[in-house]
C-alpha cells in the first residue's frame, strides 16, 4: 500500500471519529433529537455511507505508481468529495431536523448515493479507458522512438564529415517521421531496420560508397512507411 494513501486514511480515520464524537455528544432530548430517532440513524447510516466510500475512490485514485495514472483517476476524488459533501448536508439536515417525515430523509439520500455512485463508474470507466489508449499509443510509437535513439547514437558515432552527414539526413529523416505504427507495416518497418542495421556497419567500418548507397536506399524505405502511414489514417 502506497505511502499517500497510508497518510490519507489515518486523517480520513480520525475525522471518522470526531464525526461520531460530536454525533453523540450534540444531540439529546432537550432539543428534541434523540439517538434512537428514525431521522437521525438514517442520516449517520447514510453519511457513514459515503465516508466509506470516499475512502474507496480514494484508495482507487492513489494506488497507482505512475503519477499520470493518478492523475487520470483524479476525478473518482473529486466526485467522491462532491457526493460527501451532499450526503453529508443531506444527512445532517435529517438528523437535526426531527420533524421531517423520515421517508424525505431516506429518498433525498438514496438519490445522491445512487448519483455519486453512478459518477464514480463513468470516471472509473473514462480513466481506464485513457489509460488503455495511453497504453497502445506508448506501443505503437515506440518503434519510430527506438529508431530515433539509435540513429541519433550512429550520427554521434560517425567520424568523417562525408559519412557524418549521412548519418545526419538519415537522423532527420527518422526523427521527422510519422510516430504511430501499425500492424499493416510491419514488413516495410523489418525492412526499414535490416538496413539500417547494415547501414551503421557500413558507418562504424568508414565505408563511405557503401554508407551512401544503404543511406539511399533507408531513407526510400523510410518515406515509403510514412505515406503508408497517411493512407492507414
Amino acid at each position: 500500500m502506497k505511502k499517500g494513501f497510508k497518510i490519507y486514511a489515518f486523517v480520513w480515520a480520525v475525522f471518522v471519529v470526531l464525526f461520531h464524537a460530536v454525533c453523540f455528544t450534540i444531540p439529546n432530548e432537550t432539543a428534541g433529537i434523540t439517538k434512537s430517532d428514525s431521522n437521525f440513524l438514517t442520516g449517520l447510516v447514510f453519511i457513514d455511507l459515503a465516508f466509506v466510500g470516499q475512502l474507496v475512490c480514494a484508495y482507487l485514485g492513489l494506488k497507482e505508481e505512475e503519477i499520470k495514472k493518478q492523475f487520470y483517476n483524479l476525478s473518482l476524488i473529486t466526485i467522491s468529495y462532491t457526493g460527501f459533501i451532499l450526503m453529508l448536508a443531506a444527512g445532517t439536515i435529517a438528523m437535526v431536523i426531527p420533524d421531517v417525515p423520515n421517508w424525505i430523509g431516506v429518498i433525498v439520500c438514496m438519490l445522491i448515493l445512487a448519483f455519486t455512485v453512478v459518477s464514480v463508474i463513468n470516471a472509473k470507466a473514462v480513466a481506464d479507458i485513457v489509460g488503455r489508449t495511453d497504453e497502445k499509443i506508448k506501443t505503437k510509437t515506440l518503434y519510430i522512438k527506438s529508431l530515433t535513439v539509435d540513429a541519433e547514437r550512429l550520427m554521434a558515432s560517425a567520424k568523417s564529415n562525408e559519412i557524418k552527414e549521412m548519418t545526419k539526413q538519415v537522423y532527420e529523416k527518422v526523427r521527422y517521421s510519422d510516430p504511430m505504427s501499425d500492424d499493416a507495416l510491419t514488413d516495410v518497418e523489418s525492412q526499414i531496420t535490416l538496413k539500417f542495421a547494415d547501414f551503421s556497419d557500413a558507418v562504424i567500418k568508414e565505408d563511405a560508397n557503401a554508407a551512401k548507397k544503404l543511406s539511399g536506399e533507408l531513407m526510400i524505405l523510410i518515406e515509403d512507411r510514412n505515406r503508408k502511414c497517411k493512407l492507414l489514417k
